[in-house]
């Protein structure tokens, strides 16, 4: 087989970790009536699988010192299909929080160890090829309001799980035969040292953390909470849920885009201008009202902050040498993951605290602002690294 099937199994496997991140935020209203939980304890269900997703990563980056790359990706499969099980048996909330958080740890270990491997399968085209890898996350993410209420609609928020557990074993198996079959590059092979890896990278990695953390904070706390701000709001269910599903597709050709231009140009200026695209966007949401005005304006912010993604892998897994890219990887993607995961709980407590959804977002969106206003004076004095031939081994 060649690179180009491995590569395709991986298209598919992404998905499926990344719907295993996002299902649970169609998946709170479900809970909520099954369960009969407030907003702060469906928050702590949200909260979990990213903080599964980002608690990994770093000891992941560790293990990619000691084992391939490709079977650290087959092992997240492993763990997916278990704790799919898991969840969809669970029969309590605490249970489904456990679930949620080891579905996290496979989507935290899988992008870990899959996106430099997919940097050196398609080592002249990376921004390119990360886009793609992308877009097919993005599916996943798409479809997880339609599937979820499919699934409740055949039979209940379990269905969900146990269909996520069947997919990822199939998918699984799929992948590694893929891999038995192929000749896999070996550009991290001589990665055997962590804290040398970041202590040599530390402003690559702390680049990548400022630029991608704190945005991605705002978003989870919006697209957690962004059926239940509408329906508050005067919206109904049903259209509140249409609504979150375009904001997610607009990451499908956010991905490829942002992918092949970040190839093109100067890949941290355009990190920066992309981040303050998505932060003037969520301003922005919290100004309209109705419908329509939700479902433009949304597309916009899902557009900017997937295009955040490509953009910013594509800087990383460039500027890192081979030696080195794995492990400095891993500790920003943690690092980054972690801050990220905060956002449902934020939300979520502050709204029990009183706040209205508005204030909330626009409060986020706007210290986010501040951020990168910081980062961009940075940038101007020349501290930041630029690109790919910023860090020497």
């Amino acid at each position: 087989m060649t690179r180009r099937t491995v590569f395709g199994s991986l298209l598919g496997l992404v998905l499926l970790v990344n719907l295993a991140r996002v299902v649970f935020a169609p998946l709170l209203t479900p809970l909520g009536r099954a369960f009969g939980t407030g907003a702060g304890t469906l928050g702590l269900v949200a909260t979990a699988a990213w903080l599964g997703s980002a608690l990994p990563r770093v000891p992941t980056g560790y293990l990619l010192t000691r084992v391939a790359r490709e079977r650290v990706v087959l092992g997240s499969g492993v763990v997916l299909t278990a704790a799919a099980v898991w969840t969809a048996g669970a029969g309590t909330v605490r249970a489904v929080v456990v679930g949620s958080f080891c579905m996290g740890l496979a989507s935290g270990a899988y992008f870990v160890a899959a996106n430099p491997l997919v940097s050196e399968l398609f080592p002249d085209r990376v921004g390119t090829a990360l886009g793609v890898h992308g877009s097919a996350a993005q599916l996943g993410a798409v479809g997880a309001a339609p599937f979820v209420a499919v699934a409740v609609d055949a039979g209940s928020w379990r269905t969900a799980l146990w269909l996520i557990a069947v997919a990822a074993a199939v998918t699984t198996a799929v992948t590694g035969v893929a891999v038995r079959r192929t000749d896999l590059p070996t550009a991290g092979r001589e990665d055997r040292a962590l804290p040398v890896a970041v202590r040599r990278n530390w402003r690559v990695v702390a680049t990548g953390v400022l630029l991608v953390g704190t945005a991605g904070l705002v978003w989870n706390g919006l697209f957690n909470f962004y059926v239940p701000s509408l329906t508050a709001a005067g919206v109904a269910e049903d259209r509140a849920t249409l609504s979150l599903t375009v904001m997610f597709a607009a990451g499908l050709p956010a991905f490829p885009l942002a992918g092949r231009l970040a190839d093109r140009v100067p890949v941290l200026r355009l990190g920066l201008l992309v981040v303050t695209g998505f932060a003037a966007g969520v301003v922005a949401l919290t100004a309209v009202r109705g419908f329509l005005g939700h479902l433009v304006v949304g597309s916009a912010v899902g557009f900017a902050f997937y295009a955040v993604l490509p953009v910013a892998d594509a800087y990383l897994l460039e500027s890192l040498p081979d030696r080195h890219r794995a492990s400095a990887y891993a500790v920003y993607s943690g690092t980054m993951t972690l801050v990220q995961a905060l956002g449902a709980a934020l939300v979520g407590t502050l709204r029990e605290a009183g706040m209205s959804y508005d204030a909330i977002f626009g409060g986020l969106a706007t210290a986010l602002l501040a951020t990168v206003a910081v980062l961009a004076a940075l940038y101007r004095q020349e501290w930041m690294p630029v690109g790919a031939t910023a860090v020497t081994d």
